[in-house]
């Protein structure tokens, strides 16, 4: 017998016995759709939110490196505690966020210094300093 039709033989499926005829292999052909599908019916029991307004998204992991979004599609549940970000997404370096991070510390510290300086203002309430609870067993004592 020849190598190639032995091959072509073996590559077929016989369904009955001797003289029925052959049938090829099904081909089985997997779709991510079905996979979106579940995700997405997964996501709407949740009952998402959209966010609206992301420029960027950076989740930082604890080797300094961090995934970046630029404008992502963000939808948050809040009674699940859940925020799904969909977009496209790169990998940076340690280096580059740390000068990231440099400059989200200086405008944290300068929002909390216009915070604080917000604050002085609260100089015409006048400070406790009497004694409530006395104040209360007296008014007690004369009833």
């Amino acid at each position: 017998m020849n190598a190639d039709r032995l091959a072509k033989m073996q590559a077929q499926v016989r369904i009955g016995g001797k003289g029925s005829p052959r049938r090829k292999m099904k081909k089985v052909h997997k779709s991510t759709t079905n996979d979106d599908k579940k995700l997405k019916t997964a996501l709407n029991k949740l009952k998402l939110h959209p966010i609206q307004q992301i420029d960027e998204v950076n989740m930082y992991r604890d080797d300094g490196s961090a995934i970046h979004f630029r404008a992502p599609k963000v939808q948050a549940s809040l009674h699940a505690n859940t925020f799904v970000i969909e977009g496209a997404s790169e990998e940076k370096s340690a280096e580059s966020n740390l000068e990231i991070l440099q400059k989200l510390n200086a405008t944290l510290s300068q929002a909390s210094q216009h915070v604080a300086g917000e604050g002085a203002d609260d100089d015409e309430i006048p400070a406790l300093v009497e004694d409530f609870e006395a104040e209360t067993k007296k008014a007690t004592e004369e009833q």
